[in-house]
């Protein structure tokens, strides 16, 4: 177990264009095979190397935990084809207007905190698809709950800028103790930079020792030298 540095397109918002679970690892298909797979045996998970909607950016369009994925209207079907050859959990179309679904999703295999603007059946359609009870919340009073954390089976790490309340919150949903901290030097939307699950925390290449040891203590991960 352990944290990982690594970049995506020459970036260090790695959150934005990659989503991981305890299953899977979804990673654009113009990553290159083997920089995708060893991501994926870092995370000691199933690679799905795919767009969504011939989009890049996977980690802010989709959102998943083992039960379930949630995609943009506009998923092409050999996309869906893609996900459907190595998940077998349910795959959702959201057939709204909203696209981010990365963005506006904190999900683990307990729980769901979600933008609190979605509406009451669009919350229904996340919790129904992701198996989990889904809880309108905030984080650092801001509503894009997706981009401002991360959460796995072992523990969430959240924007720095997180009210007592909204932890309480997040700590009741998702079942897992909640920590705070920034990634990629100083950077405070978590959701951008760092993927991970119970094996392994994968963070963006700019992001500084103190954060690193943070992370891997919140997300009950060990940091490796190198």
């Amino acid at each position: 177990m352990a944290v990982y540095f690594a970049s995506l397109f020459g970036s260090a918002s790695i959150g934005v264009y990659s989503l991981a679970t305890e299953k899977m690892v979804v990673i654009p298909k113009f990553i290159s095979v083997k920089k995708a797979e060893r991501i994926g045996s870092w995370l000691k998970v199933k690679l799905i190397h795919t767009t969504i909607g011939g989009s890049i950016l996977v980690g802010a369009l989709a959102c998943a935990n083992s039960n379930g994925i949630l995609l943009p209207h506009f998923v092409r079907d050999e996309e869906v084809d893609a996900i459907k050859a190595i998940f077998d959990g349910d795959i959702t179309i959201m057939e709204t207007k909203k696209t981010a679904f990365g963005n506006m999703v904190l999900a683990n295999d307990y729980g769901a905190v979600v933008d609190p603007r979605l509406k009451a059946s669009e919350v229904k359609q996340i919790s129904d698809t992701l198996g989990v009870e889904a809880v309108p919340g905030e984080i650092a009073q801001l509503p894009y709950v997706g981009s401002l954390a991360v959460a796995t089976n072992k523990g969430v790490l959240a924007h720095p800028l997180l009210k007592d309340s909204e932890r309480k919150l997040l700590e009741d949903v998702l079942k897992v103790p909640v920590d705070v901290c920034t990634v990629n030097c100083g950077i405070p939307y978590v959701g951008t930079g760092l993927i991970g699950n119970s094996h392994a925390a994968i963070v963006g290449s700019l992001t500084t020792g103190p954060e690193m040891f943070i992370i891997g203590h919140a997300l009950g991960v060990v940091e490796e030298d190198g």
